[in-house]
């Protein structure tokens, strides 16, 4: 049970009238890919912008907030997550194309834009099919794969603060980096503008096709997993190795810690074998960590976001 009793007894009770859903200590660990986890102390889902933005401007300044999307590359700790966490529902998961950008909402599926754009004969996005989540989610951690990221097709977005301020961004203003967006992490991204090239349909289509088949046979995408584990490392001891390789160097593929493995198939991915809790699989993590740092000198870092709190005198 969650200490901070007062956000159900006090400021939840005083918000104003909200045309979206509150739940209290809602379940998250089915919304996961890992599912795990424990609940959400709140959970609202907006109506649209202008009821997040009621909320927002309405909640005591320190309520923290967290957005999640289709929970593919996010770990909830077992002990839940304090304040409020908000799911981005059809409203905000638009997609437009107008000549050769396509506006999308933050809670549309980074494969539905990519569609799109094939739809439309638009290269350039193709990548999008290969990040099982939300363009939300992209935008947060410069989303990538297969040679290209957002920061290659992103021109412009919208924000808001946790005030529920509006604040419209250049491409600049998001301040990309490796597996990272500089932009506060209490803003909750509305949506963002992407460019793409005009190209057939069909060719567009025949590269999306080839990413599938390579993310199929490299892989354990039909397994409770959470995505690639750990960002490739930047670091100059690493010498151009990527994640999976120290891993693998350091003797931990196939490695088990109660319910959690390391993918025999893809190293890089942790995965629930049926009956593991949140503290397995980040414990498992940090083993990984400390054995590929003790083998090869080279710092892991997260790729998988980990939200919330353990359980009381539970790990890590």
């Amino acid at each position: 049970m969650m200490a901070r009793k007062r956000i159900e007894r006090d400021w939840v009770d005083l918000l104003p009238p909200l045309r979206g859903r509150l739940t209290r200590q809602a379940p998250l660990a089915q919304v996961t890919w890992f599912r795990v986890g424990g609940p959400a102390e709140l959970m609202f889902r907006p109506a649209d912008r202008a009821d997040l933005v009621r909320f927002l401007a309405a909640k005591p300044a320190d309520v923290p907030v967290t957005v999640i999307g289709v929970g593919s590359n996010l770990l909830v700790r077992d002990g839940g997550v304090p304040g409020a966490v908000i799911r981005l529902g059809r409203a905000f998961a638009t997609v437009a194309v107008e000549e050769s950008r396509i506006a999308a909402g933050a809670g549309a599926l980074d494969l539905n834009v990519a569609f799109a754009a094939r739809d439309a004969g638009l290269a350039g996005l193709e990548f999008l099919s290969g990040i099982p989540g939300t363009i939300g989610g992209a935008l947060r951690m410069n989303g990538g794969a297969y040679g290209r990221e957002m920061t290659d097709v992103v021109t412009e977005g919208e924000a808001l603060d946790g005030s529920g301020r509006l604040h419209r961004l250049s491409h600049g203003d998001f301040g990309f980096g490796y597996r990272h967006a500089s932009v506060p992490e209490d803003w909750i991204f509305l949506g963002a503008t992407l460019a793409g090239q005009p190209d057939s349909p069909a060719a567009v289509a025949a590269r999306m096709v080839e990413i599938q088949q390579a993310r199929e046979a490299s892989q354990p995408i039909r397994t409770r997993t959470g995505g690639s584990t750990f960002a490739n490392p930047r670091d100059p001891q690493a010498r151009g190795a990527k994640a999976w390789q120290l891993i693998d160097a350091a003797g931990c593929r196939g490695l088990r810690l109660g319910g959690a493995q390391v993918s025999e198939q893809h190293c890089n991915f942790l995965i629930n074998t049926g009956e593991a809790t949140a503290a397995d699989l980040e414990t498992l993590g940090e083993t990984v960590r400390r054995r590929v740092h003790a083998q090869s000198g080279v710092e892991l870092q997260w790729e998988i976001r980990r939200i919330g709190v353990p359980l009381s005198g539970g790990r890590p």
